[in-house]
């Protein structure tokens, strides 16, 4: 079944950027959500993204004007051939929002969630048509980054997986498919691991905040930008390569070095993020951050495509 019409259900930051990138790639685009004022701050979100989904490259077709809000989910998603669901990371909440989608959805059109970290078994329970119901988890902002985790459920067949990594590669995104089914998937477990133990630095009084984001973003930052954890300890093996790195640094793996485990979130450990945070911020909007953010993701997509190994070995094909 070919994809013309996507249906974006729940229009916070994920949606709205799940909705720029569908647009970008002349889909029509059907938005809903219940919220007061959300038609409002969701043309106004795309609007602000548009300029950098133009400079990575829009389809011919590509329209502002193929994007329509219709505050009624069930005719919202009645003609759609995908559905993205994005409401809060709250069990029950998508539960009854997926059971609302999959009753009044065309049986043959797949429904993705966003969740970052709901098991797919769950939330398709209830389902009249499980089979068809994906996790589709992106990162933020969608519109630039192009990773997107699948995630099957016990009931999801091979087809609608299939079919959602077509769907994704023709918008220039990297489905990446998870083997068996975990809470938080992959990227944001590894993600979780740092930030628990950034907290832990601050709280145990190491280093600041913005020390603590300068220790990754000029060092590990910059390296896993390219190659990622594996790579990168593969190459710190030298001409051993990671059969000399675990011999040599395998027995570290078993000193205290990380916690994992996150602290209590005391009053004290709260003033100290939010005021560090905010410190750091230099005084920018909440606006102002994200142009800048976007700015940045574009030239270093640039730069990193032009040195990823997946990237140099297509080319030589």
């Amino acid at each position: 079944m070919t994809i013309n019409t996507v249906a974006v259900v729940g229009t916070g930051v994920i949606g709205n950027g799940w909705i720029t990138r569908f647009l970008a790639h002349g889909y029509d685009v059907i938005a809903t959500d219940p919220a007061e004022g959300a038609e409002e701050r969701m043309r106004e979100s795309v609007r602000r993204a548009w300029p950098f989904a133009e400079e990575i490259g829009i389809a011919n077709e590509a329209s502002l004007d193929r994007l329509t809000f219709e505050p009624d989910l069930a005719k919202a998603v009645g003609d759609a051939d995908f559905i993205q669901e994005n409401v809060p990371e709250v069990e029950d909440i998508k539960q009854t929002v997926l059971q609302s989608i999959d009753q009044h959805a065309k049986p043959d059109a797949i429904i993705g969630s966003s969740t970052s970290g709901i098991m797919p078994s769950v939330l398709q329970e209830g389902l009249q048509f499980p089979e068809r119901f994906v996790v589709a988890h992106p990162f933020t902002p969608v519109y630039i980054l192009p990773l997107v985790e699948l995630v099957a459920g016990r009931s999801t067949t091979d087809q609608t997986v299939e079919r959602a990594k077509q769907f994704f590669e023709q918008m220039n995104m990297s489905p990446l498919i998870v083997r068996h089914e975990i809470e938080g998937h992959i990227a944001d477990r590894l993600i979780e691991a740092i930030w628990r133990e950034s907290l832990h630095i601050v709280n145990d009084g190491i280093a600041t905040t913005e020390e603590v984001d300068r220790a990754f973003t000029h060092g590990a930052g910059l390296r896993y930008a390219q190659y990622g954890p594996f790579l990168t300890f593969h190459l710190g093996g030298g001409e051993g390569g990671m059969r000399h790195m675990l011999k040599q640094f395998g027995p570290a793996l078993k000193k205290p070095w990380t916690k994992l485990e996150a602290p209590e979130l005391t009053d004290e450990l709260y003033e100290k993020v939010v005021t560090g945070c905010e410190k750091q911020s230099g005084g920018m909007t909440m606006s102002e951050l994200d142009q800048n953010r976007n700015e940045f993701l574009i030239k270093l997509m640039d730069l990193v495509k032009e040195y990823w190994p997946q990237e140099q070995e297509s080319s030589r094909v």
